[in-house]
């Protein structure tokens, strides 16, 4: 007998089991036709880039840096084109045999093989060139050229070398430029949205940036902007065809301010010696003359050299690479004495009819130190103008003893000492301008009166460069009022520095600057010698730097032997008077004397500067 019961309840679990099935289907037929929908419909373009990204290929252009001039328009700096032998490493099936055929034509050195022979099946699997040698010689190109239907997979592409013009005159100022890092590159790159990449290369050595110099200083303007090639490959990445190209701009040309022949000058009167010069426009502040010497060749560094030559270069003692026109640091030594003369006129302790006994040294009260002028038996009975003339220690030793340091720091970093006074300038050094706080945290001494002393003549612990002192001699040619340095002539909103007194008047710089013309006019100046090697008027002030310091001449006579511990030389001007153009500061290292030795070079650089207007 049938249950009817359980009939019903098979029947009640059949049929909810159907439904079951039916809802699975029902939500796989959802789910595909939501697939497809997203594929086909909204994400479509989404999986179209993808798509279109795995087809194609981007690969980054080199722009063309920029060409840098003088302030007459001559190139300093160039593009100089170089060519490389390239091969196609798909087209060639046998590497070593093509080795032997070109090197009988071409000589390929042992790390050109290596490199060809570590790239070559990478290059040959995604059809890219292969360079087989960089920079050839003309005599190569024309053997090669001559026979190049026989290397129908080899040809000769012209790429480009940053040259110097100058490479010796300019190796401090416009620098030197040199390979990236990965993660500079990064940063380049990133700031066009872009990410490091494949790169069609314009120059031999591939992704430069600046270094030093006005090459690093205005490297963003000068590198330009990468551009791209966007290519169709195939699933190994191989180039197929190229679909799309966006030009690179090329980096912006720099026009400086600096004067070729004045550095061609300066370089020659430097004749190699440890020194520096620098020279300014005073009305612009724009830097006309800036050498460091002894110098070395740009090129030899951009281009590459042998590490051996690299290694006789950077342990050179006497420190080619070292900038000393912005980084060496030297004791102005008596070219302070017009500030440290302002600064009496300033504060009222004297004024020009102020006269004063020079016996030839000066006794500190507080415990009778002496401290020696430079001539025996002193200048005798002396006024503000004569001391500056004659350079009398004694004066100025007088001078600074009656001055508060904390006011005597800031009056001078008014001329420029203790700050960068440069807009562009590489890595300037701030020199040092010591306060009572310097001297406790450095040295855990106090300071004492004998140190404001030493200040007075330009010793003891104040520094400056000879950046610096062309700054300070402007400063006191334009009567306290000057731009900031640039070596760009463009900017015509140069910062200025404005020296605000309430005492100083335009009569107290004309006698600044007379004093400074008896330097070398006044029969006891103590530049005479440069009375007849101009025909123009030129206030100056000269220095020389004590490295060791002797009781006696005799004493320094025999310190002398030793050329490092000879006194160093050092000499600031402006001219031509009376509306000055150029300022000078000139440092010799161990010259001894600032008006016989340094002298002579600032003379000759303000002649090439004047007489070429």
């Amino acid at each position: 007998m049938i249950d009817l019961n359980q009939r019903t309840l098979e029947k009640k679990n059949f049929f909810n089991r159907l439904i079951l099935i039916y809802v699975f289907f029902l939500f796989l037929f959802v789910f595909f036709l939501y697939r497809t929908f997203s594929l086909q419909v909204s994400n479509y373009t989404d999986y179209e880039i993808a798509s279109l990204q795995n087809k194609t290929r981007e690969v980054l252009i080199q722009p063309m840096r920029g060409i840098i001039y003088d302030r007459n328009g001559e190139i300093i700096v160039n593009n100089t084109p170089s060519y490389n032998l390239i091969t196609k490493p798909s087209q060639i099936k046998d590497l070593e045999s093509h080795f032997n055929k070109i090197s009988m034509i071409i000589s390929l050195s042992e790390e050109d093989i290596t490199y060809a022979r570590e790239n070559f099946n990478r290059k040959a699997r995604l059809n890219r060139e292969l360079i087989l040698k960089k920079n050839l010689t003309l005599e190569e190109i024309a053997r090669f050229e001559s026979r190049k239907y026989r290397f129908p997979d080899t040809f000769i592409d012209e790429r480009y070398s940053r040259k110097n013009l100058y490479p010796e005159l300019f190796s401090h100022s416009i620098g030197y430029v040199g390979n990236m890092s990965d993660d500079s590159l990064e940063e380049v790159l990133s700031d066009q949205n872009l990410k490091p990449k494949e790169t069609i290369f314009i120059y031999s050595n591939g992704y430069l940036t600046g270094k030093t110099g006005l090459e690093n200083t205005y490297d963003d303007s000068l590198r330009g902007l990468y551009g791209k090639k966007i290519y169709e490959v195939d699933a190994s990445g191989k180039l197929l065809k190229e679909l799309k190209i966006i030009p690179a701009t090329n980096g912006k040309d720099l026009h400086t301010s600096l004067d070729i022949n004045s550095q061609k000058v300066a370089f020659k009167q430097l004749n190699n010696r440890r020194g520096a010069v620098v020279a300014v426009e005073i009305d612009t502040g724009a830097i006309v003359t800036y050498i460091s010497s002894p110098s070395f060749s740009v090129n030899q560094i951009t281009n590459g050299m042998s590490s051996k030559d690299f290694s006789i270069l950077i342990n050179n003692k006497d420190k080619p690479f070292f900038d000393r026109a912005g980084q060496g640091r030297y004791s102005p030594a008596s070219t302070i004495k017009p500030a440290i003369g302002l600064y009496g006129l300033e504060n009222n302790i004297i004024d020009w009819d102020f006269t004063m006994d020079d016996p030839g040294f000066f006794i500190l009260p507080e415990d009778n130190r002496l401290y020696r002028g430079w001539k025996k038996g002193g200048h005798g009975k002396i006024n503000l103008k004569d001391a500056i003339i004659e350079s009398s220690n004694t004066f100025f030793f007088s001078l600074a003893y009656e001055s508060e340091i904390e006011n005597l720091i800031e009056h001078l970093s008014h001329f420029g000492f203790g700050r960068n006074i440069c807009l562009d300038c590489f890595i300037p050094d701030q020199g040092l301008l010591p306060s009572p706080e310097w001297k406790m945290n450095n040295l855990n001494f106090s300071w004492f009166k004998g140190d404001t002393v030493n200040l007075g003549v330009g010793q003891g612990y104040l520094s400056a460069t000879p950046l610096q002192l062309a700054y300070y001699s402007s400063f006191l040619a334009n009567k306290g009022n000057l731009n900031k340095f640039s070596f760009i002539q463009e900017n015509n909103e140069m910062p200025k520095d404005i020296f605000v007194s309430s005492n100083i008047n335009n009569k107290d710089w004309k006698n600044i600057h007379e004093s400074m013309i008896g330097v070398i006019e006044n029969p006891k100046g103590t530049a005479g010698r440069l009375r007849k090697l101009k025909d123009f008027t030129v206030a100056a002030k000269s220095g020389t730097v004590e490295l060791v310091s002797t009781e006696t001449k005799e004493d320094y006579k025999i310190i002398r032997e030793e050329e490092g511990k000879r006194d160093h030389a050092i000499i600031i001007a402006f001219a031509p008077i009376p509306n000055p153009k150029y300022a000078i500061s000139v440092v010799i290292e161990n010259g001894e004397s600032g008006g016989s030795v340094a002298g002579p070079v600032a003379i000759e650089i303000l002649n090439s500067l004047i007489k070429n207007e």
